[in-house]
């Protein structure tokens, strides 16, 4: 019990230092609406999505990316934590070691969830619709969140290895535009090399676009939905214990 005290205290104390410092999620919103208009007005009528709007094929492909170069924000509000002191802070009090690592990337899950509804509010603006039902659409954002939940931990880990504000930023990023570009988020697998489909075919982002897509736009998901989870569910399970581990070994 006293670990889901303390873990509220932490996530309401990062979600106060977000609201105090506005500029960090204008950041965090200028990158997927910029993604969006960009792909919708300079690519879109390049790219060939058969049966689908460029447009409904993009979106579900930003909100996932979305969720997770949200959780970017993890190692570099860890890392500096972590050069401040703050972190020393929190060892020094009588709390739940998990509690500061769970704050942390439950705070920025919340953001984005903020994050998600303006890209849909954008992407409605240039086109995008549903077409599946409001159940679809809500799994849709639960299966996003869940994705961009459970590499906020994997990027924990990474400031807690590397410890250095830019080296962390540099480090989650390099875990992420592979995994971003090499997926069908922007452009059809079909499109891709030979060598380069089997990758991304079996890639997790690419099954979580698949599944946000499949869901929002009311077609068969078939099986995507729950080795999405999986796939969320087996990087968390994997990812927390190592970062409360090198969070103890600090």
């Amino acid at each position: 019990m006293r670990a889901v005290t303390d873990t509220a205290i932490v996530t309401h104390r990062n979600i106060r230092h977000l609201v105090r410092t506005p500029q960090l999620l204008v950041f965090a919103t200028i990158q997927p609406v910029m993604f969006t208009l960009l792909f919708v007005y300079v690519f879109g009528g390049a790219i060939r999505t058969p049966g689908l709007e460029y447009v409904n094929y993009l979106l579900p492909g930003i909100l996932t990316q979305t969720t997770l170069f949200g959780g970017t924000a993890t190692a570099v509000g860890l890392a500096q934590d972590l050069n401040e002191g703050m972190i020393d802070r929190f060892r020094s009090l009588p709390m739940a070691r998990s509690a500061v690592l769970a704050g942390r990337t439950l705070a920025d899950a919340i953001r984005n969830v903020f994050v998600i509804g303006l890209i849909v509010g954008v992407g409605t603006a240039v086109g995008f619709r549903f077409h599946g039902s409001v159940g679809g659409a809500l799994a849709a954002f639960g299966i996003a969140l869940l994705f961009g939940y459970a590499f906020s931990w994997v990027f924990a880990v990474v400031a807690l290895i590397v410890r250095q504000v830019e080296g962390a930023q540099v480090a989650s990023l390099l875990i992420v535009f592979p995994l971003v570009f090499a997926s069908s988020a922007f452009v059809p697998v079909a499109s891709m090399p030979g060598w380069l489909q089997v990758f991304t075919r079996h890639q997790p982002v690419s099954v979580t676009v698949g599944s946000v897509r499949a869901l929002t736009q009311g077609t068969s998901a078939g099986t995507l939905p729950l080795t999405s989870v999986a796939w969320s569910l087996g990087i968390l399970a994997l990812a927390a214990p190592l970062a409360v581990t090198l969070y103890r070994r600090l």
